[in-house]
């Protein structure tokens, strides 16, 4: 159909946007109905977050203190404004609300003007944004913050490199920074926190002006099957050891714990016992976080199809005997990671429904066994005779299930149809009706 400019100036303008990247334009007449469609694609731009080490010296290490504070108490101050006035009107409170009581509150509360007046505003988004992600069930309801947890404060503009420093607008100024990588593109946001270890850093929200590649699937395809005696199992045999940070660590940490508990709560040892505890937990939080990085990127730089089991680690850690171990084995981060750079390379992550019976199906066969114990690890198939290792079983039966997914385009299992989780990730790929 042509476009007739006449036509085009009295209708009004109304666009969809589809999950697989097609936007449908409708242009809607008075009388409302469609005069004129048109159909285009969206484009994904992709965002990349690099993480630098910062030293302040003594000047910029109070500058930087007393930002934190500021942004941490109107947060606070902000949260119990919105709790107050929802019990009373039943409203909340939006974010050019909150952004407007900034110039009252800088008058009543002069130390306020220590904290660069972007960042107190980017508490008031942040706040509004925490707000909109529970109220679409992704995260829990907006908590007050504590001066002994992490501490934070958001830059949106005016942050540039100079050499070996950063930049920061306001009374911070440059910041000698461990400039470790190299990266292309325009700094959108910066992220200044204090970890209770005492470390600095910067996270740096970069647009590099790449668009996110499409998926494919064709290639070479590996099913995962996370485990505790090894952390990962994969379809093609390749078994991961689970490194066991936390036990590793455990001595060292059961003794600096003790010595927290004997201080006076408020002296300053106390407040030194405490730093040496972080220390402890920051070292096992970075070891972790460097074996997933390691493995993650081996196993997506070796895939092109990467299938996982869609685990209810939630409801896994009510189990008392193993909660410690499923904590530390950190599954769900794991599972991002692998998501986030499979969609960087172009390459396809799906989660298989945790209801699947991947370790009691052969994958010979496909026949099912009626119960396999935790504590069974091998097992006889009594149809075909085939002996299977259980954790390598299961990942092939997972990489089988997401092929099948894959080509018939639902999640649909073969044994229990479309099971909807009520807790846990959702699958990737999973279809629900249109509403």
């Amino acid at each position: 159909m042509l476009e007739p400019k006449s036509i085009l100036t009295e209708c009004q303008e109304k666009s969809i946007a589809f999950s697989d990247g097609l936007l449908l334009t409708l242009y809607i007449d008075n009388s409302r109905k469609p005069c004129y469609h048109s159909y285009s694609f969206l484009i994904t731009l992709m965002y990349k977050a690099y993480k630098f080490r910062l030293k302040p010296n003594t000047e910029q290490e109070i500058a930087l203190a007393k930002s934190f504070g500021c942004c941490r108490w109107f947060w606070n101050y902000s949260l119990n404004l919105c709790q107050e006035t929802y019990k009373t009107t039943g409203k909340g409170l939006t974010r050019n609300y909150i952004q407007g009581l900034l110039p009252s509150l800088k008058k009543e509360y002069e130390w306020l003007t220590d904290a660069y007046s972007q960042c107190l505003q980017v508490v008031a988004l942040n706040l509004s944004q925490a707000y909109q992600n529970f109220f679409e069930k992704r995260a829990r309801l907006p908590r007050f913050k504590s001066k002994h947890g992490k501490q934070s404060i958001s830059y949106p503009a005016k942050v540039k490199f100079e050499g070996d420093y950063l930049k920061l607008p306001g009374k911070v100024g440059l910041v000698y920074c461990v400039r470790h990588r190299e990266f292309a593109g325009t700094i959108k946001t910066v992220t200044i926190s204090k970890n209770p270890d005492g470390k600095y850093y910067a996270s740096i929200l970069v647009d590099d002006g790449l668009e996110l590649p499409g998926q494919s699937s064709d290639g070479k395809a590996t099913g995962i099957d996370l485990g505790l005696n090894h952390f990962a199992i994969t379809s093609n045999g390749s078994k991961y050891d689970n490194p066991r940070h936390l036990a590793k660590h455990q001595r060292n940490l059961k003794r600096k714990q003790q010595k927290l508990s004997r201080k006076k709560k408020g002296s300053n040892n106390r407040q030194k016992a405490r730093g040496k505890v972080a220390k402890v937990h920051s070292k096992i939080s970075r070891c972790r976080e460097d074996f997933l990085h390691k493995l993650s990127r081996k196993i997506v730089n070796e895939n092109q199809v990467i299938a996982v089991e869609n685990l209810n680690v939630k409801g896994m850690v009510r189990n008392h005997n193993l909660a410690k171990a499923i904590s530390d084995c950190s599954w769900g981060m794991f599972c991002t990671m692998l998501k986030y750079k499979a969609e960087w390379e172009g390459k396809t992550y799906i989660e298989v429904d945790r209801f699947f019976p991947s370790s009691k199906t052969c994958h010979v066969c496909l026949n099912q066994v009626g119960s396999l114990s935790l504590d069974v690890r091998n097992w006889t198939c009594e149809h075909c005779k085939t002996i299977h290792d259980r954790d390598i079983n299961a990942a092939i039966n997972i990489r089988d299930e997401s092929l099948r997914i894959l080509s018939l385009g639902t999640s649909d299992t073969a044994y229990r149809g479309d099971i909807r989780p009520k807790a846990g990730r959702k699958s990737v790929l999973r279809q629900s009706p249109v509403k």
